[in-house]
């Protein structure tokens, strides 16, 4: 009886000391420095390279970190709670990708008062400044490049734009789409944009999404997107009608399979972004804060190229075989 009770303590202990507690790297030191990691969502590739550099930068710095998060795109509620329990096992820092960039901005004010590093990775909370600092590609001249390259291309013609957006209030999709109108030199109203619709980046929705616009303007001849996913929704919606030809998608990302399409003539050019960079980064800042307390502040750009394999008059670009060689997903 006595030694199956101590056999039973034996592997209560070893189970309890084999427990992550919900973070990467367990068995670590109660010691070691924590460094969180909060996502929109696990399964979008863009998120997946975040985790993958904060991974690597966190086990080169020597530090324990825990991941989390949404369950969508748009999943406040979670990123909240994920927050709240980062603080509660002693996080020094927490890189997040904001979903909603107002809706979390109180609970990053808790975070920041009991004293945690907060770094906006990709997405800019509402205010920027309600974090310490933001890591993160200049989405207004991503877009900016793309509007460039399909003012170029089109080469005088008159455009009928559709434009392919995120949702309402997410700062990314706005800079976005600023910044594609501005390389366009065009502003919001202008009457060569025929349609607008939300797609929340998804790629079902941007075939639905296309298809209202062709219902409406079946004329189009520019379709802007807020990215790849998006894109190739759109282009699948233009095969059917028999325009995926003649009709320029240009869009914002750089993944693996969006380079792809760029390729493959799927997608005239998009800019690309390196998520991966933009973690990597991030753990650097917090790690620096944890041994010297000195905190990251401001805006780090993380970089963004044009990818096209049909250069365009006067626009800097990379073709697909640089994008794809720094491509993620």
């Amino acid at each position: 009886m006595n030694a199956k009770l101590s056999a039973g303590l034996l592997v209560t202990a070893l189970l309890i000391t084999g427990c992550g507690g919900g973070s990467e790297g367990s068995g670590q030191s109660s010691s070691t420095p924590k460094v969180g990691l909060i996502t929109k969502t696990e399964t979008n590739p863009f998120f997946v390279k975040m985790k993958e550099g904060a991974e690597k930068a966190a086990k080169t710095s020597g530090m324990e970190l825990m991941t989390a998060a949404g369950k969508f795109d748009g999943d406040n509620a979670s990123q909240i709670t994920a927050i709240e329990n980062m603080v509660a096992a002693g996080v020094k820092g927490i890189l997040i990708t904001p979903s909603d960039t107002k809706a979390i901005v109180p609970a990053i004010k808790k975070a920041r008062d009991a004293g945690v590093l907060v770094i906006a990775l990709d997405t800019p909370t509402d205010p920027q400044d309600a974090t310490d600092a933001l890591f993160a590609t200049d989405n207004l001249k991503a877009g900016e490049l793309i509007g460039q390259y399909a003012k170029a291309a089109m080469a005088g013609k008159p455009a009928k734009i559709a434009t392919l957006d995120l949702a309402p209030g997410i700062t990314v999709g706005q800079l976005r789409h600023d910044g594609f109108l501005k390389g366009y030199g065009i502003q919001e109203g202008d009457p060569s944009i025929v349609c607008s619709q939300d797609t929340r980046g998804d790629q079902a929705k941007g075939q639905t999404a296309m298809e209202t616009c062709l219902q409406k303007a079946p004329d189009i001849n520019v379709v802007y997107t807020i990215n790849e996913p998006a894109a190739l929704g759109a282009y699948t919606a233009l095969k059917a009608k028999g325009r995926e030809k003649d009709v320029l998608i240009v869009s914002v990302d750089g993944g693996c399979t969006g380079t792809k399409a760029v390729q493959s003539g799927q997608i005239a050019a998009t800019s690309q972004q390196y998520p991966l960079k933009m973690a990597e980064d991030g753990v650097k800042a917090v790690a620096e804060f944890a041994k010297s307390g000195k905190k990251a502040s401001g805006y780090t750009d993380t970089g963004v190229t044009l990818i096209t394999d049909k250069s365009a008059s006067g626009v800097e670009a990379k073709d697909t075989a640089f994008g794809l060689a720094n491509c993620w997903g």
